[in-house]
């Protein structure tokens, strides 16, 4: 289907360099150590200042790889941590990079979370080139008492777009799903219209829908969510299939979830093309990225962009085992990492300098 795809869209967009494209790549060194690094490239200050506030069973930071290795979810930042980032970050500067927010929620801590923007902002000052900045949300923290006070940050920091997760209409199918904790308002329907709205007022709003057999899994289902977003402000809606997890990750109840839940993107794809509203969809763009590909859509109806996704985490390991730097994250435990694991591919941390591939 993704030969096909292509083949009928007016562009085709690459965000992996190929090996000899000099423009794709930036030298830059660590610590004294020179590496090579993909362009785009996005740093990501892995948000675990706590658990977070929703337990998505599909959730992939709960997945467990076969060798093993501390998980990053678990790790909790010590009182020098925005001291250890500001490090971490001046080994960056001159590195065009984005900046991506993710990890647990970054909102559930609403002072971390403010902080965190000051100190990038700051990075920026002292010479960090940051490109886009995005945020990947489940809105929990915006839907407490402070959000306009986050909303209002995120617009001084310059913030790109948010990334709001949702993943059904229906507040009890999205429920299961996501399982919010006891006492986080945004489970409820009005509540998480009303971060949405609010957001949208002052960001770009990308809500983000993953398919699944018991969520949205098909063209009525597609349909039913594309127009519920765009009632919430939504100007882009994307729909991800679960990450193709191949053999690198042991069995355990978020792998046997993601298994026996998984809806495969060519299936909802297909069904979405045989439906009668398909024709008012217009094929902008399909993305290939390092370890994804996306295809691009606009509903001239309504003006929403819809996004299609899919990913393999077995080739994004094979990328961050190359020897290039196509990921930095920057872990709790204040490791400055090529990728998501907290004891892997470790660039920099503040007690040793810089490491290269598991210690």
């Amino acid at each position: 289907m993704f030969e096909r795809l292509r083949a009928n869209t007016p562009q085709l967009a690459r965000r992996a360099p190929v090996e000899h494209d000099a423009t794709r790549w930036h030298p830059h060194s660590v610590s004294g150590r020179p590496y090579r690094f993909a362009q785009p490239i996005t740093f990501t200050p892995y948000a675990s200042v706590r658990a977070c506030s929703a337990r998505c069973r599909f959730c992939s930071e709960t997945l467990r790889p076969v060798e093993g290795g501390t998980m990053a979810q678990t790790l909790r930042p010590a009182d020098d941590y925005f001291d250890t980032l500001t490090q971490a970050l001046a080994q960056l500067r001159g590195l065009p990079l984005s900046w991506s927010l993710s990890g647990l929620e970054s909102s559930d801590d609403e002072d971390w979370f403010l902080q965190l923007l000051h100190t990038l902002r700051q990075a920026e000052r002292d010479g960090v080139v940051a490109q886009d900045r995005v945020l990947y949300s489940n809105g929990a923290g915006f839907a407490r008492g402070r959000g306009e006070e986050l909303i209002a940050a995120l617009q001084d920091f310059g913030l790109s777009w948010v990334e709001l997760s949702r993943h059904h209409p229906d507040p009890l199918r999205n429920q299961r799903i996501m399982r919010f904790r006891d006492g986080e308002a945004v489970a409820g329907n009005a509540a998480f219209e009303a971060v949405a709205r609010a957001i949208s007022a002052a960001l770009p709003l990308r809500q983000v829908c993953i398919l699944q057999r018991d969520g949205v899994a098909d063209a009525h289902g597609v349909a039913a969510y594309l127009d519920w977003a765009r009632r919430c402000g939504a100007g882009t809606v994307i729909f991800r299939e679960f990450s193709r997890l191949g053999e690198g990750y042991r069995d355990n109840g978020t792998r046997r979830y993601v298994d026996s839940e998984r809806v495969a993107i060519e299936h909802v794809l297909g069904d979405c093309m045989a439906a009668h509203w398909w024709p008012r969809l217009r094929a902008l763009q399909i993305t290939e990225g390092y370890y994804f590909w996306n295809l691009r859509l606009r509903d001239e109806s309504s003006g929403l962009e819809v996004v299609f996704e899919s990913s393999d985490y077995s080739a994004m390991h094979r990328r961050h085992a190359s020897g290039d730097i196509y990921k930095l994250v920057f872990h709790a435990d204040g490791r400055l990492c090529a990728g998501w694991q907290p004891d892997r591919d470790i660039l920099w941390d503040n007690t040793h300098g810089a490491m290269h591939g598991q210690p």
